[in-house]
């Protein structure tokens, strides 16, 4: 059983950092590439960063310079580092795992930000 699960999300401040976790099991791992996407309420789901199997990444615009992704082969597991967040970054976080036609989406994590 393919198992997505995301953590790290909250409440942070203006300009504060938040770093996002999403731990995968069931499949393997390295051969997917991995996005995180974001959900702010009334809007469509976004991609926000992704990177594939060669290390490859690109990130949205709004996000550039600001966030980075990165992942860990040996636990399983893809990061979002998320700096100088903004109210506009207010959203749920979903991470996926994608390789051909197979598409895995965590079950998100709401990150929040507000003074």
């Amino acid at each position: 059983q393919v198992q997505l699960v995301e953590s790290g999300g909250g409440l942070v401040q203006p300009g504060g950092s938040l770093r996002l976790s999403c731990a995968v099991s069931g499949i393997s791992f390295s051969i997917y590439s991995k996005g995180w996407y974001r959900q702010a309420p009334g809007k469509q789901r976004e991609l926000v960063a992704a990177i594939d199997s060669d290390d490859y990444t690109n990130y949205a615009d709004s996000v550039k310079g600001r966030f980075t992704i990165s992942k860990d082969n040996a636990k399983n597991t893809v990061y979002l580092q998320m700096n100088s967040l903004k109210p506009e970054d207010t959203a749920v976080y979903y991470c996926k795992l994608t390789r051909l036609a197979r598409n895995y989406w965590g079950q998100g994590t709401q990150v929040t930000v507000s003074s």
